[in-house]
């Protein structure tokens, strides 16, 4: 089988599927037209952002079998499409949800105790201490929006912290003991902290937007290591600046262009997010990690091989 690698990623990926036959070539810096020109040569590609797989590429991909993507997110691939066409989806959320989760608890950690604003203060010879008083996660209710693979490792780590966890998703009957299920009604109405783990489509776009916020029961603090597009930023900006939300934390953002490699330029709303003292912002980092890239890799190779014994 020939598969075509399009985005670099662990090594263990080329030898292992070499060493059980595969024929690979790798392609990391060709256009979209010119991949296009020889997907048809072609039984397998692994990804991660850089190239659509639209239904014009799928379409040119006449021997694809299947398409694999190092990472959790599909809304790069026309997935709908693909299915219809018979190509196997595979993808490796298990390979990155504990540096998710370690992210999510780091940056609230940061954010609610000021350690960042603190230690540059010091750095640059100031010191203060009412100024810089914490707020504390244990006895908060969190509530996550989307309870998958990054919902359920979070969920672990801060009934660790002595938080009492809720969760909204639209599968019914899955909590366990880490989080107890919720409407999302009932969510609003509980939580001090939301965090989303939810992919972006038609339903989650904007998922916190205006009515989102002003229908909070409590002033609240935001994370979002999902997908930028999840949050209305000028919105968002308006509860930041009316103290309905307290604090954001943000490893994604609405301004991402679609490789994640970078920022569209020019943004007031940027401006304001980067210059705000109940903001931070990561970027797009929170699954990448010295072991998730590894761990990416492996799952992949695992799905793949589970798909395609070697004979």
């Amino acid at each position: 089988m020939k598969i075509l690698l399009l985005d670099t990623n662990h090594s263990l990926i080329s030898e292992q599927l070499s060493a059980q036959g595969f024929e690979l070539t790798e392609d990391f810096h060709s256009s979209y037209k010119q991949v296009i020109e020889k997907i048809k040569d072609f039984e397998g590609i692994i990804i991660r952002s850089r190239i659509p797989i639209d239904r014009h590429f799928l379409e040119e991909a006449t021997h694809l079998k299947f398409i694999a993507r190092v990472g959790a997110g599909m809304e790069n691939i026309d997935v709908e499409f693909a299915r219809k066409c018979g190509i196997i989806l595979i993808n490796s959320p298990e390979g990155n949800r504990d540096a998710v989760a370690e992210q999510v608890i780091g940056m609230l950690l940061v954010l609610m105790h000021r350690l960042f604003i603190s230690a540059f203060e010091v750095k640059n010879g100031i010191w203060k201490r009412e100024e810089n008083r914490g707020d504390e996660l244990s006895g908060k209710t969190v509530g996550l929006i989307g309870y998958g693979n990054m919902g359920k490792e979070v969920a672990k780590r801060f009934s660790g912290f002595g938080c009492n966890v809720i969760f909204y998703d639209i599968l019914p009957d899955i909590g366990d003991e880490h989080a107890t299920q919720v409407t999302l009604e009932e969510l609003k109405t509980q939580a001090d902290i939301v965090s989303l783990h939810v992919p972006i489509t038609a339903l989650t776009h904007h998922l916190i937007n205006q009515d989102f916020i002003e229908g909070m029961a409590k002033p609240f603090y935001l994370v979002n290591t999902a997908r930028g597009k999840n949050i209305n930023t000028v919105h968002l900006i308006a509860g930041l600046e009316s103290g309905k939300i307290l604090g954001a934390a943000l490893d994604v953002l609405e301004f991402e262009k679609a490789s994640f490699e970078n920022l569209e330029p020019n943004n007031p709303a940027l401006d304001f997010l980067l210059t705000s003292e109940k903001v931070l912002v990561t970027p797009h980092i929170a699954g990448w990690t010295t072991q998730s890239k590894y761990k990416l890799a492996q799952v992949i190779v695992d799905k793949i091989l589970a798909a395609f014994p070697a004979s």
